[in-house]
């Protein structure tokens, strides 16, 4: 049966909906996927403890997003950097990734972060050191580096110039351009004044600066800020050649469809849940289908509202959970306890958004873990 018994005596019935797999990735953006890890829920992936990972479903959710078409972007704050995956498993993550990458030709992008850091203070020069060994590791991998922002360097900077002497001397030391990365305070509230303000539009000078200072060693720019009209702006004033990779989990489709003077390229988090539904809105844009490609994406747009809600850095949870239902993991485990970062009612709204959305393979899969889940959380 493909019901599902909703909290509060609601039945929901499932539909059934497949997706056809592209050829390849889309000719007209550049998009990744920043993928979840799948825990190990034998191990002791409690709060405070090291993570442990299922390697083999780790790897088999990234080969499905590399299915579709999509780059995977590794390490990122989706797989729970800085909440629950310390550095010891993010680096054997990256060397897995790469490598696994490298074998189905896969694109892939990894983070570069300074959370080998005891959290709390630490000096400019300890910060540079620990991102130029994060550095060197995806280097080493085989991976192109995404410079994260770092809770250490936001606490330890006193203006924006200590953030530009970073980060040159980071651009210096890739041998491959980078993609920069801005997240905002909604997914991480240790970094308020990030670029030594919390003024966005002083901010958003301090990163033209550090672009336009070496354009060639920038790829683009990731920015999680949740406001279309500031990435539109940005995207508007970026050297040629420098990409802006949307972060903005609320307003992708019209970001990435664009406008007569530009688009959006994608990086984000909601992809790794809607990656069969985004690859088919890919290629209706590379058709040249706008409406067919709206028509994709306008469903995904309230489930990705909902699991980006506040806490938003919670949305972790709900990708995870998508995964669940979806078949691509067989436990709802997450390292550090997360699972429990979101309700029932959560859960419930995320079955029938997911539903809507057509990103239940399997209606009887789905149903039946999510009959046992709410059996066991709900009554």
């Amino acid at each position: 049966m493909s019901t599902v018994n909703l909290p509060g005596g609601r039945r929901l019935t499932l539909s059934t909906k497949s997706w056809d797999k592209p050829a390849g990735p889309p000719s007209g953006r550049i998009a990744y996927a920043a993928a979840h890890v799948v825990a190990d829920p034998r191990a002791e992936n409690a709060p405070g403890a090291p993570a442990v990972l299922d390697w083999d479903e780790t790897l088999a959710f990234r080969r499905h997003l590399w299915s579709h078409g999509l780059g995977v972007a590794e390490a990122m704050d989706t797989a729970q950097r800085g909440m629950g995956l310390d550095y010891a498993a993010t680096k054997e993550l990256i060397k897995r990734s790469a490598a696994e990458a490298a074998a189905v030709g896969g694109k892939i992008v990894a983070g570069v972060a300074t959370d080998q850091l005891a959290p709390g203070t630490a000096t400019l020069s300890e910060i540079r050191a620990a991102y130029e060994q994060q550095l060197a590791d995806v280097l080493a991998a085989k991976a192109a580096p995404v410079l994260m922002c770092s809770r250490h360097l936001a606490a330890a900077a006193r203006d924006a110039d200590d953030y530009l002497a970073v980060y040159r001397d980071l651009l210096e030391k890739s041998d491959k351009p980078v993609v920069l990365h801005w997240l905002g305070t909604a997914f991480d509230p240790a970094l308020e004044g990030y670029w030594g303000s919390s003024d966005v539009d002083k901010a958003t000078e301090t990163v033209l600066e550090l672009i336009n200072s070496d354009p060639a060693k920038v790829d683009g720019i990731k920015v999680s800020l949740l406001d279309a009209d500031h990435e539109i702006g940005l995207r508007r004033r970026l050297p040629a050649g420098v990409r802006l990779y949307t972060g903005d989990d609320f307003n992708y489709p019209q970001l990435i469809r664009g406008d007569e003077q530009g688009y959006s390229d994608a990086l984000l988090g909601i992809f790794a849940a809607i990656a069969p539904a985004a690859a088919a809105a890919f290629a209706a844009l590379d058709r040249g289908d706008l409406d067919e490609y709206d028509r994709i994406f306008a469903p995904t747009v309230p489930l990705s509202r909902h699991i980006f809600t506040r806490p938003t850095f919670y949305y972790k949870t709900g990708i995870v959970f998508l995964a669940w239902l979806a078949g691509h993991q067989n436990h709802f485990t997450m390292v550090g306890g997360l699972q429990s970062g979101r309700s029932v009612p959560h859960f419930a709204t995320l079955i029938e958004l997911a539903d809507t959305a057509g990103l239940l393979p399997d209606p009887e899969l789905a149903a039946h873990r999510a009959n046992r889940f709410f059996e066991v959380m709900a009554g």
